[in-house]
């Protein structure tokens, strides 16, 4: 190990508020960078394991929380669609990236968070699934707020033809989503990636 390793597994961890989450491809515009995703995945993992009975072993729990998507400076983040065609290779990702640093102990702490093999693993990735429903939650409510604001109405008014009418009104009882929750891919058919 060597203090210049050390130094540059720093600026590349650095990197990681600068990966966008792919979630903003599938109409979540101001999905967290990666950065601020862990951070609240670190802190909803410790709030959830004062909720289990289970004995939690909270210095693991809290390694975990911090090394899940390290790999992801150098395979970027994925969302359920693109998943299904993306090998990101994690386990070369998370060597390569601890390789000659002093935290090459975390390498191992990420695999176990992979098999979900411990109670804090679960924890962890339950964090990371809840810190997507909580982004969701804070979106719906600027949308709702836009909504509330009766810009519908106030559009239709100014419209010219029935045509556009009509697309307004299908525009408000659509889906966004339709176009890959309706397809064969990650949440319909199951994860067929393996990846987390």
């Amino acid at each position: 190990m060597s203090i210049k390793r050390d130094l540059e597994l720093m600026y590349e961890l650095g990197s990681l508020r600068l990966i966008d989450r792919t979630w903003r491809q599938l109409h979540v515009p101001a999905a967290a960078n990666t950065t601020e995703h862990c951070f609240r995945v670190i802190w909803l993992a410790l709030m959830l394991a004062k909720q289990v009975d289970e004995t939690v072993n909270e210095e693991l729990l809290l390694k975990m929380a911090l090394v899940h998507d390290v790999t992801e400076t150098r395979t970027g983040d994925v969302n359920w669609v693109s998943r299904q065609y993306n090998d990101r290779k994690e386990e070369q990702a998370i060597h390569d990236t601890l390789a000659g640093t002093s935290l090459t102990e975390y390498e191992e702490l990420r695999a176990s968070y992979e098999q979900r093999d411990t109670i804090e693993a679960k924890l962890v990735k339950d964090a990371d699934t809840l810190d997507f429903d909580l982004e969701i939650m804070e979106q719906a409510a600027q949308v709702r707020d836009s909504l509330e604001g009766n810009r519908r109405s106030n559009v239709r008014s100014h419209m010219y033809t029935e045509a556009a009418q009509k697309f307004q009104d299908a525009i408000y009882g659509s889906n966004p989503h339709d176009w890959y929750t309706q397809s064969q891919v990650s949440h319909t058919v199951g994860d067929q990636s393996g990846a987390s």
